[in-house]
């Protein structure tokens, strides 16, 4: 009996044993369940779709891949607050680090007359010593300021060309502003005159290397005249100005107008600058031409301030007296007037004292006439060589002080002064007179002359200007224009276009006389900035035509170095079929669009009112405006 009850209750045991192991494994599952479930849902709920949950009992495994650190501990956060945290295993993982990008390095460099400065963030790689002695070397008596930072980042493609650039161009600017970066310079400065503006253009564009881009703002500010200067003429063949001055446009046309009302004939010149003696310049003008306009002839001369009003040989009295009467009732302030009536000729009347001397083209200069004594003709003699050269002057004057004005030699110094200004030409002192005849190479030497012996003469002093501008002869060794260039080649290229063997780089043979018409054409034309390109019509994949465009572009390149082109300011780039000029649908479009083009590099536009040019304009503004507020205000005291 009692081995079957032992083996019942065994059986009892063993079954009990099997139903509580079902029943733990149901319980562990569904915590595992819930646990995942939840931990799951708080992830979902912050954005961490990239972590993944596992179960394993009571522990909840976290795998995936978080961008970073604050990403991966956020996630570790929010299955916490599900399950304990001591059941969260972490096995996530962070992403590395991408590259951290390399800055903006780039460099400005500000030139004026307190010296250089330069600020901004250049490589470390970059030899600083050495780029602060280039700089101290183009001005050895400024300061030169080092404000630069440095990044632990290596130096960008471009970076070397641009500084390297930036510092051969600050060795001609004197008041400046370059900002260099990777393979783009901008340039804003300020040149003297407009003369000195397109040439600084010309040689900085010049001078870039190809892969260079450049922006280029030159200004050439308005100049200070002193003495601000007017000179105005009424004769037979109609009115004409021997120099004119205003302040401003408006100034100008008022100017300009009013002389062309008494009879202002052919071309004219007006400067506008700075140094006017008073805001009301242009009214005194006007008025002073119309005074002159109503005697019928003469001469109007404004020098700052003092009018010289100047009557034609025989003006009529009573009509004299009254125009000087009216003009110096309705002049402004501060200008005062000086008028000359000539004094009627006389029959047998002896010729006036007279000095005379004249340069030939080849610069000879001859002088005749009367001066006072043999100190005078000993110190006219020495003036004369300095000026024109000792081997150049030959002197035939005579001693006779009768009948010669006081401040004769002043006269005469004066007339031999601006005579050396011409390139020929002839002088005549009198008294009463100075008549200046020639040839000038500069379009500005009339004004200057009139200002000159506005100033030099005095008040109430006549002279006679009659001096012709001739174009300067180009130098024998001067270099055309690249503009001209470029149109001389596009010219050959319209008569002959350069073609290449199909599919290939190879120039065609019956192309190669018009490839060597265009090397003749750059032999001449030395360094310029040129962009060889090719271009494909849309035949075949892209990649491919403008890979071919590249080919022919280089192609041609070679070609001019094969027949000595220096090609160091040239450079080949491939537009493949991305410019078209013709329709790609016709084969009369396709071959248009198959060609070779010779481009100029042209500088880019930089604004002009970046920070700097307006200290620079201020500074030179500042140094070179006279000033003229306080005798202004005594004027208008008075």
């Amino acid at each position: 009996m009692r081995l079957p009850y032992v083996f019942a209750v065994a059986l009892i045991f063993l079954v009990s044993a099997g139903l509580c192991l079902v029943a733990a494994s149901y319980a562990v599952t569904k915590v595992e369940e819930s646990s995942e479930f939840a931990v799951r849902r708080a992830l979902d709920l912050k954005g961490h779709d990239w972590a993944e949950v596992h179960s394993d009992g009571l522990r909840v495994v976290l795998t995936g891949t978080a961008t970073d650190e604050a990403t991966r501990f956020n996630a570790l956060t929010a299955a916490g607050t599900e399950v304990d945290t001591s059941r969260v295993i972490d096995e996530m993982e962070v992403a590395p680090t991408t590259q951290l990008a390399a800055p903006r390095f780039s460099a400005e460099i500000l030139r004026n007359d307190s010296g250089i400065s330069v600020i901004g963030l250049i490589p470390a790689s970059e030899d600083r010593e050495a780029l602060m002695d280039l700089l101290r070397d183009l001005d050895a008596t400024g300061s030169v300021s080092d404000l630069m930072e440095t990044a632990d980042y290596p130096k960008p493609k471009g970076w070397d060309d641009a500084i390297r650039y930036a510092v051969e161009a600050l060795n001609s600017l004197p008041r400046a502003k370059i900002s260099a970066s990777p393979g783009l310079v901008k340039i804003t400065a300020i040149a003297d005159n407009q003369q000195e503006k397109e040439r600084l253009e010309r040689d900085l564009t010049r001078a870039a290397p190809p892969s260079l881009r450049i922006g280029l703002s030159i200004s050439a500010p308005r100049p200070v005249i002193t003495p601000f200067t007017m000179r105005f003429l009424i004769s037979d063949a109609g009115g004409q100005f021997d120099a004119c001055s205003a302040q401003d446009e408006k100034a100008r046309d008022e100017i300009v107008a009013a002389a062309q009302e008494a009879g202002l004939t052919g071309p004219y010149t007006c400067t506008i600058g700075l140094g006017v003696p008073s805001p009301r310049w242009p009214e005194a003008a006007i008025l002073s031409i119309r005074a002159l306009a109503e005697l019928g002839g003469g001469s109007v001369t404004m020098s700052d301030a003092d009018i010289t009003l100047a009557a034609a040989q025989g003006t009529d009295t009573g009509v004299f007296d009254r125009v000087v009467g009216e003009l110096e009732n309705t002049l402004p302030p501060v200008f005062a007037l000086h008028a000359i009536l000539p004094a009627p000729e006389t029959e047998g009347e002896v010729g006036p004292p007279e000095f005379t001397a004249t340069r030939s083209p080849e610069g000879l200069v001859q002088m005749r006439g009367r001066l006072g004594d043999e100190t005078q003709r000993d110190m006219i003699d020495s003036y004369a060589r300095a000026a024109f050269g000792s081997e150049q002057v030959h002197t035939a004057t005579r001693v006779e002080a009768d009948g010669l004005p006081a401040g004769w030699p002043v006269r005469v110094l004066t007339g031999l002064e601006v005579l050396a200004q011409l390139h020929n030409g002839a002088l005549t002192v009198t008294p009463d007179d100075l008549v200046l005849t020639g040839v000038s190479h500069d379009p500005d030497t009339k004004a200057q002359i009139a200002g000159l012996l506005s100033e030099k003469l005095g008040d109430a002093q006549d002279f006679t200007l009659s001096i012709t501008y001739q174009k300067p002869p180009e130098p024998a060794d001067k270099l055309p224009d690249p503009e001209v260039c470029e149109e001389r080649i596009a010219e050959v290229q319209s008569a002959t276009k350069i073609a290449f063997e199909p599919g290939s780089a190879t120039v065609a043979s019956d192309s190669r006389d018009t490839v060597n018409q265009i090397a003749d054409i750059l032999r001449e034309c030395g360094p310029i900035r040129l962009e060889i390109q090719g271009h494909t019509d849309s035949q075949g994949r892209e990649e491919m035509n403008q890979q071919l465009s590249q080919a022919r572009a280089q192609s041609i390149l070679n070609e001019l170095r094969g027949r000595r082109i220096p090609t160091a300011s040239y450079t080949a780039v491939g537009y493949g079929e991305t410019q078209p000029i013709a329709d790609n649908d016709t084969e009369e479009g396709r071959e248009e669009n198959r060609r070779i083009e010779f481009r100029l590099i042209r500088p880019e536009s930089v604004e002009p009112s970046e920070t700097g040019l307006e200290a620079l304009e201020a500074e030179t503004t500042s140094a070179e405006q006279p000033d003229t507020t306080a005798s202004e205000a005594d004027a208008e005291d008075q």
